[in-house]
């Protein structure tokens, strides 16, 4: 039954970050992305700190040695959070996400320039595949990149590309925070990190919520909360190589929820590309797996 358990919790958490995404978009044209922003990360402390307790790491596990990378690891986060929110808030909800996992893809050149890792050929030509599929999903965009600003879908688009890089670069960041980092003071200074960062934001127009989104943006931060919780469990239960290509499952809701909520209707086009874009990735685990077993043996 254990082996079924960090499945589960994966499954939980794309579920969790799933409804958060419906509830942005369905605060899209009322409330600012900045201040969504510091709602989701303001609220989700408080399922956050309740994990930690519940670790019995609240008292030592949110020292610290490294508070400059803990900045810079949200000042990458909310960036990537920011470009999402808004980017969700112009595309349906199956477009953005499947601009987004460009990340995964993008972690794997980050890490080659900026953390010197060995990345294998087998690798590199999962990390090409899935770059066609991004730009399978982005080629009805293409056309319109030169009305970004002007075409929201155009706008949506950049922003969901330009946020997996920025999520890249948080992911990075968390690497090297691992090392001497607990995932608690991770988790916990990066939802505080981030709701003051958003507070930036304030001077461009943030709006007194009516009592209905108040609830909506709290709760887009206790979900979020939520997801991260399910997400810290499913690592601690099953391996990575398990766990990550159910991250792939955020797909089915989205499109589910765009149905249902929003009556968005993926387009062949979009689907090719996320066929492809998961293919990418799966076969990336399967890489790596295969190398573990390798060097194991």
């Amino acid at each position: 039954m254990s082996f079924y358990l960090g499945p589960a919790f994966k499954i939980l958490s794309t579920l969790a970050f799933a409804v958060m995404l419906v509830l942005v978009k369905l605060l899209a044209e009322r409330v600012p992305s900045g201040e969504v922003v510091f709602f989701r990360s303001a609220f989700a402390v408080f399922p956050v700190l309740a994990m930690v307790w519940w670790q019995g790491e609240l008292r030592h596990g949110l020292a610290t040695k490294r508070p400059g990378g803990h900045v810079l690891r949200s000042v990458y986060g909310v960036s990537a959070m920011s470009l999402w929110f808004a980017g969700v808030q112009r595309l349906p909800m199956a477009d953005a996400l499947a601009i987004t996992y460009a990340a995964p893809l993008l972690i794997v050149a980050l890490a080659a320039v900026l953390l010197g890792e060995v990345v294998r050929a087998n690798r590199w030509s999962a990390v090409g595949v899935g770059f066609v599929g991004v730009l399978i999903v982005l080629s009805p965009h293409l056309g319109e990149l030169e009305m970004i600003g002007s075409d929201k879908a155009a706008t949506g688009a950049a922003m969901c590309f330009l946020s997996a890089f920025f999520m890249g670069l948080a992911q990075i960041e968390v690497r090297k925070l691992t090392g001497t980092e607990k995932t608690g003071a991770i988790v916990v200074y990066f939802s505080i990190g981030s709701a003051l960062f958003s507070l930036l934001t304030l001077p461009f127009g943030w709006v007194m919520p009516t009592g209905a989104d108040l609830v909506l943006l709290i709760s887009c931060g206790l979900f979020g909360g939520i997801g991260q919780i399910f997400l810290t469990l499913g690592y601690r239960h099953a391996d990575a190589s398990v766990i990550a290509p159910l991250e792939y499952a955020s797909m089915i809701w989205a499109v589910a929820s765009g149905l249902w909520i929003f009556g968005d209707v993926p387009s062949l086009t979009v689907l090719l590309g996320t066929l492809v874009i998961v293919a990418s990735g799966v076969a990336m685990v399967w890489f790596e797996r295969g190398a573990a077993n390798r060097a194991e043996g």
